[in-house]
């Protein structure tokens, strides 16, 4: 039996979600739709609230609702440190650990040839900025073990050797190739409290 076009968009719209395969999509979609249509609504209404609402933080740009975010705005957060991550989903994984209580910057991204990603998509002259005006000296580097993640690293290295600023890179208790958003808490602590310089 084929399946009605609209049931088929809809698993389509599913699957370009990132973790989706056609099956998982094809369950979510016909859960949603044999399941009380409340769900379905408030589920579609908090997307669309939440796609035309959440916008990049102006000073480091993690994902969120205000102009300037709460660890930006905040008044407790230690200077000294800058944890450079790639994603906002990066930032809220260090976070639980309550490791770390320094300041972030969000690359949302990596340099990647390929995909047109170089200094300029990835914001680093902002990052130098914002390092200028916290006056920190310590940059943390907390990025993936993958190819575009050392890449990335090293290019940030060669950047900041003209600040005055320790460079460290977390502990790589997080395995080459893998991923912060699947490694557990107790390792991601473990790599963020024994962090090392690079030279």
């Amino acid at each position: 039996m084929k399946l009605s076009p609209k049931i088929s968009e809809l698993i389509d719209s599913l699957k370009s979600l990132p973790g989706i395969g056609p099956k998982s999509a094809k369950r979510m979609a016909l859960s949603l739709l044999s399941s009380n249509k409340e769900i379905g609504l408030l589920l579609s209404k908090s997307i669309e609230d939440a796609i035309l609402n959440i916008q990049l933080c102006q000073k480091c740009y993690v994902l969120n609702d205000q102009e300037l975010c709460e660890i930006c705005n905040s008044a407790n957060r230690n200077n000294n440190s800058i944890c450079v991550v790639e994603s906002t989903s990066d930032l809220y994984s260090i976070e639980e650990t309550s490791e770390f209580d320094g300041r972030y910057f969000v690359l949302n991204g990596l340099l990647s040839p390929i995909d047109n990603i170089g200094a300029e998509e990835l914001r680093i002259e902002k990052l130098l900025d914002v390092i200028e005006e916290f006056n920190s000296k310590e940059v943390i580097l907390a990025l993936n073990s993958t190819l575009e993640g050392e890449a990335t690293a090293y290019f940030l290295l060669e950047k900041l050797k003209k600040k005055d600023v320790t460079v460290t890179r977390i502990a790589q208790g997080v395995p080459a190739g893998g991923d912060l958003n699947y490694v557990d808490n107790n390792t991601l602590r473990r790599a963020i409290s024994f962090r090392t310089e690079l030279k």
